[in-house]
């Protein structure tokens, strides 16, 4: 789900803590927050490990407001990625179709 990387880099850092001590005190591991911190992505666990070591509501840290800039973010690369992922399905799909056409035209 998408969160607030930018939430969760404030309050660690208002706390003094680095990466690695969010993750030992939230017992999550050190890719885990950095994946957090700059994809913006977490899971439901994470979430609320997060949410109990930083003293925060879900709904302080999920991207819900469209006014937030982490939203926006997040708005602007599905636009890019979704086109994108399309794209790339229909090119495979037709490739694989004609490969699989070929192979019984021949065989």
């Amino acid at each position: 789900m998408e969160i607030s990387a930018d939430r969760i880099r404030q309050e660690r850092q208002r706390r003094g803590w680095t990466q690695l001590q969010l993750a030992e005190i939230a017992d999550l591991s050190l890719r885990t927050i950095q994946r957090v911190e700059n994809q913006s992505a977490a899971s439901n666990e994470t979430l609320s490990a997060l949410c109990a070591v930083l003293e925060l509501q879900r709904s302080d840290l999920l991207l819900q407001d469209p006014r937030r800039p982490e939203y926006q973010r997040a708005m602007r690369r599905m636009q890019v990625l979704v086109p994108v992922a399309v794209a790339l399905g229909a090119a495979i799909g037709s490739g694989a179709t004609l490969l699989l056409l070929n192979l019984a035209g021949s065989g």
